[in-house]
């Protein structure tokens, strides 16, 4: 088998079938138009295969989602509007009135959000369940879904899923995997049992800060429950936001060096400064999940968290207010370098957040290390300034 490096130049594109043009064009299309009642019939036979609406796709989405498949090792990929929407579709394909739905206690905030409102709503109860537990007693008869998110967000616990995975299987639930920390690159989740994986292809498939995009990927036995519901959600991915995620696929083994390359240096100098209470990172020895992480997962990313000692509000405002190459923003996976601060406690229930002071989310980009470490540096002589 060949490397993923390798694969990320050759999947979902196709010369021959397009002039010798390297990169698959941009179809835009509504109406798909047949030439006899037999082909119209044919289409309408195959609902959820091939072009027969616009919503359904056009060859440039479908030139993605077999290249996600492939990346991740699924039977089949669909893409829809955002990283979000991948997650609310595939619980709604898989859950009804008076199931229940383990839900990872990490798990990122706007999925809790909908489990606690829309789900409750609709008669779903969830239960939220520590990253780093066995699942196997908090599972019921009517356990339809087990989600899992690893590592998890802010704070980058990692999960065993093959545990997990194996033990829903024997309940008769489905898996369900948010697996954008690794981009698909980095773990593969249908190795380790995982029934429908998640990814927000806006952050490091797009990898450019400038589309929102979401993808799904399935064994063969979940995808027409998935397939169903973002069809009858009405979900569907702009044309260009495809052939946007597909230019960025290329790059994705190269970026994701980088970003590993820095966020470990930078871990590294963030564990030296007196500042710094703790550094979370799947990397790390002291990382929960770090021995689950060197088993299963072949690399990392540029995120990581910092823990602070208790500072004011304006000492906070001080250092991340001059920053210059560390922007504020809630995304991640760009080429650009963010930083935000977060609190664990507000979004946790099964388990307690008992670190001190204030937290830190960074995402390191593509900018050189040395700079951006003198910029925070320079932020962290604002802070003991201020305090």
């Amino acid at each position: 088998m060949t490397a993923k490096d390798t694969r990320l130049t050759e999947v979902g594109r196709d010369p021959a079938a397009n002039h010798g043009i390297v990169n698959p064009p941009v179809y835009h299309a509504s109406t798909i138009v047949f030439p006899t009642l037999a082909a119209l019939e044919a289409a309408d036979l195959t609902p959820y295969d091939g072009t027969r609406y616009g919503r359904r796709g056009t060859p440039t989405t479908f030139a993605l989602e077999g290249a996600v498949a492939a990346l991740e090792g699924g039977w089949r990929s669909i893409a829809v509007p955002s990283g979000l929407a991948a997650i609310t579709a595939s619980l709604l394909a898989f859950l009804k009135a008076g199931d229940h739905l383990l839900m990872v206690d990490s798990v990122y905030a706007p999925t809790r959000r909908f489990c606690d409102t829309v789900m409750a709503g609709l008669g779903v109860e969830t239960t939220y369940y520590d990253p780093m537990a066995d699942i196997a007693p908090l599972l019921r008869p009517n356990t339809r879904v087990v989600f899992a998110e690893s590592p998890g967000s802010l704070t980058f616990e990692v999960q065993d899923i093959p545990r997990t995975a194996a033990a829903a299987r024997a309940a008769g639930a489905v898996t369900v995997m948010d697996n954008t920390w690794s981009a698909g690159l980095h773990f593969a989740p249908f190795d380790h049992g995982v029934d429908v994986s998640i990814q927000a292809a806006t952050k490091y498939i797009v990898g450019h800060s400038d589309v929102m995009l979401g993808t799904i990927t399935t064994t063969e036995a979940a995808f027409l429950p998935v397939r169903r519901a973002t069809s009858l959600l009405g979900l569907c991915a702009g044309p260009d936001d495809c052939y946007l995620a597909l230019r960025g696929l290329r790059t994705l083994g190269v970026r994701l060096r980088r970003h590993e390359e820095t966020s470990l240096k930078l871990a590294g100098w963030l564990a030296e400064r007196r500042e710094v209470v703790r550094v979370l990172h799947p990397a790390l020895p002291d990382c929960p999940g770090h021995a689950v992480w060197k088993r299963d997962f072949t690399g990392g990313n540029g995120l990581l968290s910092i823990v602070l000692d208790d500072v004011p509000k304006r000492a906070l405002a001080a250092m991340l207010d001059g920053l210059k190459l560390f922007a504020m923003g809630y995304s991640w996976g760009g080429y650009e370098s963010l930083v935000v601060p977060f609190d664990p406690r507000k979004a946790r229930t099964a388990t307690a957040w008992t670190g001190p002071g204030t937290c830190l989310r960074l995402h390191c980009g593509l900018e050189n290390a040395d700079d951006l470490i003198a910029d925070l540096e320079a932020g962290f002589s604002r802070l003991a300034a201020a305090s």
